[in-house]
């Protein structure tokens, strides 16, 4: 239950939270977050206004002593991302998400939490609410889609805000300051296939499951050396036609920017190779399970007898497709020669969907840099058309070039090391952010991100911790007092 969240400190930030998680809000369906910010914001009688792509803005003037600040426009997004654990009974579309605390943490039960990035917008909701907090004139966005294309961040128009600071509440560790992220694009590869009907009674099925990964944002970390399900069910299935294996569908994965956690292929094998190939199958799940002992202690690969399927991929096709999935890099790409510690590029081999005589394999890649994100992207495309498959690029949106003479982020600075006794990290992250895409329409706006503690974002293994949640608030208040002068 909830309940007991509302009770956290700071109690309003939290409130928020929990009414804001009430509401279901998969990316791409947030028609009801979008009427609950827009009834939140009429409800205290707030310039409120609904874009042409869905995004919500309600605008606060500045509080008595305030006005002489220039105005700020605090952002967050809507949408969260949907995973839950395959054991989990839970329908996103209906439900609001079964929230507990957990020691320091607050946790869902089996599912993401949606402290990404509605810790931002419940931080936001309550400075809105608030009659007490100073604040110079305040603009809250709240934008939709981030998760999946950020086509809410790109279908603003300039003049929509008058806002001459943007403060995006979308990072995941308290004591970084970031001026900087990655750019996207969206890789899908798809093919049809031919199937052929097996004719050898001797055929038997097996179910091949890879599962117990802990996933995680594709961008946050991916450098951490996760496993991917849909890479190592892969390996477990390549070069076994020796022993008779005839792939009939492989699905596994869901979101581009969660590393997947789970995968599972349906095949046959004929009576007489059964033994081989599962012993064959079972080196290989060793093999695989010492190279990720060190971080996927859980990982889980089961191999059950199923009903024989009726068809399978010809041969041609299996060879090529699993070729292909292979040969598609999954990963860190390049670390920034520039930055210490920051991947410049990346890939994640996001979803792999095999059935009903059609192959779809869609990937996310990520840099901070547009030349090598277009390398990594070609690099998958020769791969994928190799093996026959059409491949199209969507969704590019651009990275935010680190601003290190920042106004704003002088403030913050200087805020966080005298409240802290010691210096904020200043940092690019391989994230997506939205500042870079907001930035096209307000290239003059002053931009900075911060935000508390969340870890495991993008899987069912998020969480935030609450010390950190009020630290964070406490550096928002110290913010908003401590705005610029107009000029």
């Amino acid at each position: 239950m909830s309940s007991p969240i509302r009770y956290l400190s700071p109690t309003a930030l939290w409130h928020h939270f929990a009414d804001l998680n009430a509401v279901p809000r998969a990316s791409k369906k947030e028609e009801r977050v979008i009427q609950f910010a827009i009834d939140f914001g009429n409800s205290l009688g707030l310039e409120t206004i609904k874009d042409h792509v869905g995004n919500v803005i309600i605008r606060k003037p500045a509080t008595p002593g305030m006005e002489d600040r220039k105005p700020i426009v605090m952002q967050s997004h809507l949408d969260m991302v949907h995973q839950k654990n395959g054991d989990t009974i839970f329908d996103f579309d209906t439900q609001g998400i079964d929230m507990y605390i957990d020691g320091d943490w607050v946790k869902a039960r089996g599912t993401t939490l949606g402290a990404d990035n509605g810790i931002g917008v419940a931080t936001i909701m309550a400075i809105l609410a608030s009659t007490t907090i100073e604040h110079p004139a305040l603009e809250a966005l709240f934008t939709i889609d981030e998760e999946t294309g950020m086509t809410g961040a790109m279908g603003l128009q300039g003049g929509m805000l008058h806002g001459e600071i943007l403060l995006n509440l979308d990072t995941e560790e308290d004591d970084e300051i970031d001026i900087g992220c990655a750019g996207g694009l969206d890789v899908t590869a798809v093919r049809n296939y031919e199937t052929e009907t097996l004719e050898n009674s001797e055929y038997i099925g097996l179910q091949i499951n890879v599962k117990g990964l802990k996933g995680g944002h594709s961008g946050v970390e991916i450098h951490l050396g996760r496993g991917n399900a849909n890479k190592i069910l892969n390996r477990l299935l390549y070069g076994q036609e020796g022993n008779d294996l005839r792939l009939t569908s492989f699905e596994g994965g869901s979101l581009r920017n969660a590393i997947p956690r789970e995968s599972t292929a349906l095949v046959a094998v004929t009576q007489s190779k059964k033994a081989e190939l599962l012993t064959s199958l079972n080196q290989r799940a060793n093999d695989i399970k010492k190279e990720f002992v060190s971080v996927e202690s859980n990982l889980l690969i089961e191999i059950n007898d199923v009903d024989t399927p009726s068809s399978v991929l010809t041969m041609k096709d299996q060879k090529h497709i699993l070729n292909a999935i292979y040969g598609a890099h999954n990963g860190v790409f390049r670390m920034s020669p520039d930055i210490a510690d920051l991947v410049e590029a990346s890939n994640n081999v996001a979803k792999v969907d095999i059935k009903n005589s059609q192959a779809k394999i869609l990937c996310l890649t990520r840099s901070s840099v547009e030349s090598s994100k277009l390398d990594v992207a070609q690099s998958l495309k020769s791969v994928f058309e190799l093996a026959g498959f059409d491949v199209t690029f969507s969704g590019d949106y651009p990275g935010w070039t680190p601003n290190v003479n920042s106004p704003i982020l002088k403030v913050l600075t200087d805020l966080y090391e005298k409240m802290h006794g010691a210096k904020a990290s200043v940092v690019a992250c391989h994230a997506g952010l939205e500042c870079g895409i907001l930035g096209r329409n307000y290239p003059d706006m002053d931009m900075i991100s911060y935000g508390p503690t969340i870890k495991g974002a993008h899987s069912p293994d998020e969480r935030v911790n609450i010390a950190s949640v009020e630290k964070f608030w406490d550096f928002t208040l110290e913010i908003l007092k401590n705005v610029p002068l107009k000029v």
